[in-house]
């Protein structure tokens, strides 16, 4: 019979996960953008699912088979979960009629939600934490900047020679 501890707690891990990419879709949900709260929950809870299970699958394997054949490498799961949430990413960026991108900041969080998830995994919860309170952050404090800039552009006269 299987010990369940060890499952429970990836379940509570998943529960991390959850609250920090929502954390991150909240405030993208809030600015009205494509891929909110629930998107980056589930990316968030899918990075730190791959690696766990990677792990787990690891470990069992290695119980079950001899050591020298086993090859794995838990940073080829790191790079999957990489390549997969950059296709993701990729297409929440379009090109608008006048020729301007939109959706990068959305592709960007959503690339980072991930490696949050894979923080959880490892069990370095003060990194995710820390990194979701940073990213925070840059959205929203930031997105503040952008339009006074904005603003100050558009107030100042035009440039005359």
């Amino acid at each position: 019979m299987q010990d369940f501890q060890p499952q429970l707690y990836v379940l509570i891990q998943a529960i991390v996960a959850l609250v920090l990419g929502g954390a991150l879709g909240w405030e993208r949900e809030a600015a009205g953008k494509w891929a909110g709260l629930r998107t980056h929950m589930l990316v968030c809870l899918a990075a730190m699912l791959f690696v766990r299970l990677g792990l787990m699958l690891i470990a069992q394997s290695a119980n079950s088979v001899s050591p020298a054949a086993i090859r794995a490498d838990p940073v080829h799961i790191i790079a999957a979960v990489a390549t997969g949430i950059s296709f993701l990413g990729a297409g929440t960026i379009f090109r608008d009629r006048g020729g301007k991108s939109r959706g990068l900041t959305t592709a960007a969080g959503l690339l980072l939600t991930a490696p949050i998830g894979i923080a959880v995994a490892m069990n370095r919860y003060v990194i995710a934490v820390g990194v979701t309170l940073i990213c925070l952050f840059v959205l929203h404090s930031l997105r503040r900047v952008e339009t006074s800039a904005i603003g100050t552009k558009m107030k100042m006269p035009p440039n005359e020679e």
